[in-house]
């Protein structure tokens, strides 16, 4: 009972050729939630401008666009320099993170960030022009990349060019049209280290019901690459059926997430049967299974429902796994509900080596692109063959969603005993 989804890419990456400007500063910031990418990352890029252009400075600017609006960054030196292979062992983010919308006015003044009366994004210009910025390098999502773009043609209107160049980092791989989002693989990967331990519980109680939350707010790749790294893990595993160690157990039941329809009359009727034969229940749910009916619930009983400075639902507030245990514990019987969520164990991770093979690539291509001062997002293209190249800012979009109909993914429900996955 093996099955993973392919963690190996050989997709082309398109000529590299051009003229080469001469860069005087270039800069860096890390955004959005963390991902298995971001230390990665960064050490290649200083490594890479150290082998390529010795000469160009290198600043970084600290929290994200929260140290750009207030100026505060640190500069690369010499150390740093010779020091950043260190960084492919670290998890996080060295220059850290931060959630900040530089249209979100209202947002950046409760927060300090910018002064009654000022635009963040005239803030957040003065200071790139201050630094003499050549090329900011944004290591984020979606909102992150596009939201840098629209600074540089903000820039534009001032008569200052400065080219912003995105790496794709997204531990939920829904960016379209990105084929692999930097750090998920690995997210994974520890996904399934992480249940490979709390399963054990399952022993703790009679009939345990076990609800293992991933993240993946409309993108439910997270959630399936888990459970397929698990089952994979498990299949691997010295075990001892007579005694009650078994691959019956320590399965998983079932995978929700949210671009599935979930039929919990049937769900429920078909765990309750595994509960009764086995004494456990085990299921994988992105934490976004759902919510929009869940915020629904919510607000009609006149609960408020916590938004980010994106106006994203703060998803730590609707609690999917609580809900869906609530859900089914009665029905299937189960005298103890467990949710344990590996989010933060995954997301924090340093990257792995298939990930870090993919990150480096995309660094290489990203300097070639800053010396020829190409703008654009670092992926391989699945509307171009899957050819790793600059991708417009334009064609950036988050929110894809996870192809159900994958063989791997349709085995996996089929081994578990799930019904195949309708939207």
């Amino acid at each position: 009972m093996a099955f993973a989804p392919p963690c190996r890419q050989g997709s082309q990456v398109i000529d590299t050729c051009g003229t080469q400007k001469e860069l005087k500063t270039v800069a860096f910031l890390t955004a959005g939630g963390l991902a298995p990418c971001l230390s990665s990352a960064l050490g290649y890029l200083i490594e890479a401008y150290t082998v390529r252009s010795p000469q160009t400075r290198l600043i970084c600017y600290k929290s994200g666009y929260k140290g750009l609006l207030l100026g505060d960054k640190v500069e690369v030196d010499e150390k740093m320099r010779a020091g950043c292979g260190t960084l492919q062992l670290h998890g996080g983010s060295p220059i850290g993170n931060s959630r900040v919308k530089l249209t979100n006015v209202k947002d950046c003044l409760k927060r300090g960030l910018v002064k009654e009366g000022q635009d963040p994004q005239q803030v957040a210009a003065d200071q790139l022009i201050k630094d003499g910025v050549d090329v900011l390098h944004t290591i984020g999502g979606d909102d992150t990349n596009t939201a840098a773009a629209a600074l540089a043609e903000f820039l534009k209107t001032h008569n200052y060019h400065m080219t912003v160049i995105g790496l794709p980092k997204t531990v939920d791989n829904d960016v379209v049209p990105i084929k692999q989002s930097l750090g998920a693989w690995t997210a994974a990967e520890k996904g399934a280290e992480f249940f490979s331990s709390v399963v054990a519980e399952s022993t703790a109680n009679p009939r345990m019901f076990i609800i293992h939350e991933v993240m993946g707010r409309d993108c439910g790749w997270l959630t399936a690459a888990t459970a397929a790294a698990y089952m994979k893990k498990l299949s691997e595993h010295t075990l001892l059926p007579e005694l009650f160690v078994d691959d019956k157990r320590l399965a998983v039941h079932a995978v929700y997430i949210p671009e599935m329809a979930i039929d919990m009359k049937a769900e429920s009727e078909r765990l309750k049967a595994i509960m009764d034969e086995y004494d456990c229940v085990n299921i994988f749910i992105s934490e976004g299974a759902g919510v929009k009916d869940i915020v629904k619930e919510l607000e009609a009983k006149g609960q408020e429902v916590q938004r980010d400075a994106f106006g994203h639902v703060k998803l730590d507030a609707v609690n999917v796994g609580k809900y869906f245990g609530e859900q089914f514990a009665e029905a299937i019987g189960a005298e103890k509900t467990l949710v344990q969520k590996s989010g933060y164990f995954s997301r924090a991770a340093p990257a792995n080596e298939a990930d870090r093979t993919l990150i480096r690539r995309c660094c290489m291509l990203a300097v070639d692109c800053a010396l020829r001062r190409e703008g654009g997002v670092m992926g391989q293209d699945e509307e171009n063959g899957d050819v790793l190249s600059a991708i417009a800012f334009d064609r950036i979009k988050g929110g894809k969603h996870f192809d159900m109909t994958l063989p791997w993914f349709q085995t996996m429900l089929k081994e578990i005993g799930q019904a195949p996955a309708k939207a």
